[in-house]
């Protein structure tokens, strides 16, 4: 990665900032983007102290001039883009029939139309470099999660769009990764929308419990090294995905039965 440009929509805190720290430690240069100036401002000041070449852009990825932008500054800032790693995203937490759908619409513009924004935007440059598309998805785009019908159709969504798009660069020398972390110590969950918009505010997990940011992004690290199609975090995630295939209605109550779990659970 030494001298190659990578962009890591937001950067800000949790699995992207941690990616921008792996990236960077390793000697590329960073463009991060947020939606909230001060929090850029921190992210990029703590990133710059610890050695790291980076550049902040504010950006919401649901805009897409917003991504355009962000192309074109990281271009103008350092001649090309190398590596796009699409890690802004959001949750929600709702029972479908109680949603809003306004919700869900949020949730899909940011988690997957901002995707097809920010890819649009870098793909000519990352085909010039022979670069690689990064899509941080989730198990929830292999396995459906009760209560989370917005973020798991727009993983579905993502995961498709990856698909299509790693079989269209199959000649032109691109890589395409969909990473699939698991569940990973964040802010998502935090900033997770309930039932009528409004933010979660605290974790329904056990976040001390899971794999830490840093050690995910050392894992897509990996994988965009190695160039790998597809990357399946933690023993919990990697069982999902396969038990899902060969045993759908069997996940069904299992997952059903896990999720209720789950403190304030909108369903038991």
């Amino acid at each position: 990665m030494e001298d190659k440009v990578v962009i890591i929509t937001g950067g800000t805190s949790g699995i992207g900032k941690a990616l921008a720290y792996e990236f960077g430690s390793h000697g590329a240069k960073i463009l991060i983007t947020g939606r909230k100036q001060q929090t850029l401002d921190e992210a990029v000041n703590e990133l710059s102290q610890n050695g790291i070449t980076v550049t902040g852009v504010q950006c919401d990825v649901s805009i897409e001039k917003d991504n355009e932008r962000m192309a074109r500054i990281a271009l103008e800032n350092y001649g090309k883009i190398d590596v796009l790693i699409n890690n802004a995203g959001i949750s929600m937490r709702a029972l479908f029939k109680d949603v809003d759908l306004d919700v869900i619409k949020k949730v899909m513009d940011i988690n997957f139309y901002g995707v097809l924004y920010a890819t649009k935007h870098c793909l000519p440059s990352i085909i010039k470099n022979k670069g690689s598309v990064i899509g941080i998805s989730s198990i929830a785009g292999f396995r459906g999660l009760p209560a989370r019908a917005g973020y798991s159709a727009s993983k579905f969504a993502l995961q498709g769009f990856l698909e299509v798009l790693r079989t269209e660069m199959l000649k032109t020398g691109v890589h395409v990764l969909t990473a699939c972390p698991g569940f990973t110590a964040s802010n998502i969950r935090k900033a997770s929308l309930s039932a009528d918009g409004s933010q979660q505010g605290e974790s329904p997990r056990e976040e001390n419990k899971m794999m830490t940011a840093e050690e995910c992004a050392q894992h897509i690290y990996r994988a965009t090294i190695k160039r790998k199609k597809y990357l399946i975090l933690t023993t919990q995630g990697k069982l999902t995905v396969f038990l899902n295939k060969w045993f759908p209605g069997f996940m069904d109550k299992m997952v059903y039965n896990v999720m209720a779990k789950e403190p304030d659970a909108p369903f038991k």
